[in-house]
């Protein structure tokens, strides 16, 4: 359990408490370093990271790495304070550093939301959604920020023409809230996106065909950069190693495998469509376009009312991915 907690305590007790360890370590083994990364999701987009876990890659750089659930914007508190090591979720890291938290985005997994707009059976296209309610995520979460930034792609002022209202949970509480009839449309993730449909429901947009939104990975404090160059390295090569088994087509066998195990499928003609459907918005080799990161800062800017100018550079430190790529033999 954590030694100092300064943010909401009782709250981050409680996301402690239901932390869930590496499945491939239950305890922390002889000579391994333990580190700990904040997660707000179990989200298949997760991917990468959790196939470096499962193939043992972070064993290999002599890290125990345990995973603790929590949401984005604690991890990056809990960061700060020396409570967790490193923040796996991207926004919450570059939120933190457009508020001027001395923290730092170091690779990115995913280039693009894995998110797809599914509406009720009687709702077949995008333009019937006005007057209508959506169901996003909580206040300031990606999945919201996704949506209204798509909407006003396709000519519908959020808040105007169309509710996107703020939820807790996940995208298995927003498939609740479709099934329910709460909401008329739900911003759904993999494999509630399959589940949907094969129920009837229909895909009015993959919002990865019309938005880039830099998403999974991880970051860190710049203290622990200073202070912990060698580890902060073996993370992001453990992780790029991850990335880089996920695309090798000989070994899609071995990562539907990890995935019914992680996510706990049993139908495995569901895990390799659940891999396939992650393919679509994985990064190649952990980078992200420079223009793609700058609309997800002017996106945390805008949400947090932070007038000052902020760069990639400000927010992203991709010196260890540099180093790790090359090592790796992976050219750009």
């Amino acid at each position: 359990m954590l030694k100092r907690l300064s943010v909401t305590l009782p709250l981050l007790a409680f996301f402690f408490a239901s932390a869930l360890v590496n499945p491939s370590a239950v305890q922390a083994q002889s000579g391994l370093k333990k580190v700990r990364m904040g997660s707000s999701s179990t989200n298949v987009s997760f991917l990468a990271i959790y196939t470096a876990l499962h193939r043992g890659f972070f064993k290999d750089e002599g890290i125990d790495l345990e995973i603790v659930f929590m949401p984005a914007n604690l991890a990056s508190a809990a960061v700060l304070n020396g409570d967790l090591d490193y923040n796996g979720a991207v926004t919450g890291t570059i939120g933190a550093a457009v508020r001027g938290q001395p923290m730092k985005v170091l690779l990115f997994t995913v280039a693009k939301p894995l998110l797809f707009l599914m509406s009720k059976k009687d709702i077949k296209d995008i333009k019937q959604l006005k007057g209508k309610k959506i169901a996003g995520s909580s206040p300031g979460g990606s999945a919201t920020l996704l949506a209204n930034q798509a909407l006003k792609q396709i000519g519908l002022e959020p808040g105007k023409d169309v509710s996107v209202l703020q939820m807790s949970g996940n995208a298995a509480s927003r498939y609740a809230v479709l099934e329910s009839g709460i909401v008329d449309a739900s911003l759904l993730s993999v494999p509630e996106n399959i589940i949907a449909q094969e129920k009837g429901y229909h895909e009015l947009l993959f919002l990865g065909d019309i938005v880039e939104f830099p998403q999974n990975g991880f970051g860190t404090s710049e203290k622990r950069i200073r202070e912990n160059p060698d580890e902060v390295y073996r993370m992001v090569r453990a992780t790029l190693r991850g990335l880089q088994f996920v695309w090798e087509k000989n070994n899609q066998e071995a990562v539907t495998n990890i995935l019914m195990k992680q996510w706990k499928v049993n139908d495995r003609k569901m895990a390799a469509e659940m891999a396939r459907q992650v393919n679509r918005v994985l990064t190649k080799d952990a980078y992200v376009k420079p223009e793609s990161v700058q609309v997800l800062i002017d996106l945390a800017r805008d949400s947090a009312k932070v007038t000052k100018p902020v760069s990639v550079a400000d927010v992203v430190d991709y010196t260890f991915l540099d180093k790790a790529r090359k090592e790796l033999g992976m050219a750009r």
